[in-house]
């Protein structure tokens, strides 16, 4: 009987263990010997020895025992003379689009430079003494999220300025597949600074590494560039995130529906910013026809958000399949032939949409009422352009 107890009472300490565990590990564990570039310091420590370091990151910098990667450094004797933030700042919890400040780390006194606003290419005074600026941040995979941009002034910066850049390199959640339109050189901006697809299929290392090759910097220059690879990382697997990339794209089901719902940015329709399911939902008082309700009101990720107080009708897909391995054009265009507002065109007068998209052409062919289909056969021949760059450029397995 006592035995009996014991054998239970294990069982039932094992079951709790399991519990916390899968909890703990809800994105799915990760196995086979994966680690990210900021898990391998046997690797770059001996590099950063007696160096004088600047660092790029923010609250997605994290080692795998959730220690901030700065905090690793400064406990390794690693000098570092300089935060740089990127939008959504240090912590990661400035709204999309706002003024990142400077500032001092509460925690390790260390200097925050802002490179958001205007200031996103780091001047030569704040590179001053540097000898190398690590890179590690936890990218999202498609052109118009702005940390591969960031990424392109620090390496610019880096370069006019003989300063090393050091990617430590992290997984694409929209890895091992590209999509979308490439975007043409005259709608080249911070969200969208080179003629990539939407979804480019590499790391942020590997994209790196493409910007350096090709001499996509201004005038040609390059920086003197080092990656610090994973560890058995496979571009079609899908691998756990840390920490929230930025406050509207809080999970899984966001990150995977991001790139295909990211162009309601530029319509009178909400992508849910403002809701407790930013980009899972889609909607606006003008597509009264749609099933799914929501209101747009201020929370942490949106202080002012968009359609702030009015009623939406739309879609909820946040039980839509998480591995969605392609661009879904389904939304934009149930959203545009359901749009009735003779005051507003469904565009935002800006066409800030043809911005995003990199290209004018999206948008005339969903005016157009042109098919899914023959608007993905249009992207063909730019993709199978940009397949030759790309392929030169990835380091690892799919």
């Amino acid at each position: 009987m006592n035995l009996d107890f014991k054998i239970k009472n294990l069982l039932l300490i094992c079951l709790i263990f399991l519990g916390v565990f899968n909890q703990y590990y809800s994105q799915k564990p990760n196995n086979d010997g994966f680690k990210t570039g900021a898990d391998r310091p046997e690797v770059y420590l001996p590099l950063l020895k007696n160096k004088t370091v600047g660092i790029v990151t923010n609250q997605t910098g994290l080692m795998s025992d959730k220690t901030y990667l700065v905090d690793f450094l400064v406990k390794n004797n690693i000098k570092i003379k300089a935060i740089f933030a990127p939008e959504h700042g240090f912590r990661g919890d400035a709204d999309a689009g706002e003024k990142v400040k400077n500032g001092v780390d509460v925690k390790t006194g260390i200097p925050i430079v802002s490179l958001y606003g205007n200031n996103k290419k780091p001047k030569p005074e704040q590179l001053k003494g540097l000898d190398v600026v690590i890179f590690d941040i936890q990218d999202v995979g498609a052109r118009f999220y702005t940390y591969i941009s960031t990424l392109t002034y620090l390496m610019e910066a880096g370069a006019e300025n003989n300063v090393e850049i050091m990617v430590l390199d992290r997984p694409n959640p929209h890895d091992g597949y590209t999509d979308g339109p490439v975007l043409k050189k005259k709608w080249s901006s911070f969200v969208g600074m080179h003629e990539v697809p939407v979804v480019y299929g590499l790391t942020i290392g590997e994209y790196g590494k493409m910007v350096n090759g090709e001499k996509w910097l201004k005038n040609g220059v390059q920086a003197k560039y080092t990656l610090i690879q994973m560890q058995s990382y496979h571009k079609k697997k899908r691998y756990a995130i840390l920490d929230k990339p930025s406050p509207n794209l809080p999970n899984d089901k966001s990150i995977n529906l991001y790139p295909s719902l990211c162009f309601f940015e530029g319509t009178q329709v909400s992508a849910g910013r403002g809701t407790d399911l930013p980009f899972q939902i889609y909607g606006s008082p003008w597509t009264k026809d749609m099933p799914y309700q929501f209101t747009p009101k201020p929370n942490f990720g949106a202080k002012d958000p968009f359609l702030n107080g009015k009623l939406c009708y739309g879609e909820n897909l946040s039980n839509y399949p998480t591995d969605l391995r392609e661009l879904n054009l389904e939304w934009v265009i149930k959203a545009y032939k359901n749009y009735k507002n003779p005051q507003q065109d469904f565009f935002l007068k800006n066409l800030w949409f043809d911005t995003l998209a990199g290209t004018d052409e999206l948008r005339k062919q969903i005016v157009a009422g042109k098919s899914i289909k023959e608007i993905k056969a249009s992207w063909k021949p730019d993709l199978d352009k940009f397949e030759k760059i790309r392929t030169k450029y990835v380091v690892y397995e799919n």
